[in-house]
């Protein structure tokens, strides 16, 4: 069946046939299936944003291309005929195509909008190296969060497109990838007794206290260094207040203080800081991409398959994980 915005032209017709029969309005079947669900004609014209009138004169339009009678109304409402009940489900199947149409349309014309919750983390890479992979030629937009905690929200109203965060568990409605384990480093002033050491086995920490300002309460990376401090016997200190990354390597700089980065952390360079690899087992955070299952953004399938097609799965004999994040990111690699 043809779906037009216009009427046929003015011409003969066969007998027995009505004007525009196998051509039907959308915006007609749009008006019939919206009183259908608002009941009421001035409740249906308020929701698709024209007077009561149009929907009128809509639904009267589809009810001679169609040659039937579709409503009746009553003082409680409009109700549906017999033939009305057997459109139904087949406008709604009309709208929704349309709807869905749309929306791709609208998705191939935006950017990509991707959260990385910060640019200075390890997702700002796999982000970049998407970007890459395809020849620069994806319109990409980095949104800054507040890591699964608002992304949850964003991904489900559409806000955001993808979010690279830690997801221990199952987040309803949403599908989760595993995307990149992220080894951790120690980080210590250069008169620290470990600085001059290539790497540092976890277990000679066991005592000591890493100091992770940035840890806000109840967000996925405090709760991994938790996990983290418990196994290993490592104090976290979560104080502040968080001054922001310069401040922060100054402190550790000057030896006050020693902290826990990932490997791929971009922090400002401090003449008195030292990275050191942790080995024995390595500490690793896991990121995960995480999307709506039915976003429809054409870039977004792309990203899905670079970041699966880069993916190196937990290995327990040389990495630690929190165990609830071991079912996601044991081989192989799958999506929940």
């Amino acid at each position: 069946m043809e779906l037009s915005n216009n009427r046929h032209a003015e011409g003969s017709q066969p007998s027995g046939v009505h004007e525009g029969e196998g051509d039907l309005d959308i915006a007609a079947v749009r008006a019939f299936f919206a009183v259908t669900e608002d009941r009421y004609f001035s409740e249906a014209a308020a929701r698709l944003g024209i007077s009561q009138q149009a929907v009128s004169k809509r639904i009267a339009r589809l009810e001679s291309d169609l040659g039937m009678r579709l409503l009746s109304r009553s003082r409680t409402g409009a109700e549906l005929t017999e033939d009305g009940k057997a459109f139904l489900p087949h406008a709604r199947a009309l709208v929704n195509a349309a709807d869905q149409a749309l929306a791709m349309l609208r998705d191939r014309r935006r950017a990509l909008r991707i959260d990385v919750l910060d640019t200075r983390t390890a997702a700002i890479d796999l982000v970049q190296g998407f970007y890459e992979a395809t020849g620069r030629g994806t319109d990409i937009e980095i949104v800054g969060s507040e890591g699964l905690r608002s992304a949850r929200g964003t991904l489900a109203r559409g806000t955001v497109d993808a979010a690279f965060c830690r997801v221990s568990g199952t987040v309803e409605g949403l599908t989760c990838v595993p995307a990149y384990l992220e080894p951790a480093h120690l980080l210590v002033g250069r008169d620290h007794p470990l600085a001059g050491r290539r790497r540092v086995e976890t277990a000679r920490l066991a005592g000591s206290t890493v100091w992770m300002p940035g840890n806000a309460a109840g967000s996925e990376w405090a709760e991994y260094h938790c996990h983290l401090g418990a196994a290993f016997d490592i104090g976290i200190d979560t104080s502040g207040p968080d001054f922001g990354y310069e401040h922060f390597v100054s402190e550790v700089g000057a030896g006050r203080r020693m902290s826990l980065v990932g490997e791929r952390s971009r922090l400002p360079w401090h003449p008195d800081t030292v990275r050191i690899p942790l080995v024995g087992p390595v500490p690793v955070y896991p990121w995960s991409l995480l999307h709506h299952p039915r976003n429809r953004h054409p870039a977004l399938r792309l990203l899905i398959r670079h970041v699966t097609g880069g993916y190196r799965p937990f290995d327990p004999r040389s990495q630690w994980l929190p165990d609830p994040d071991r079912a996601l990111f044991t081989p192989g690699p799958r999506s929940r």
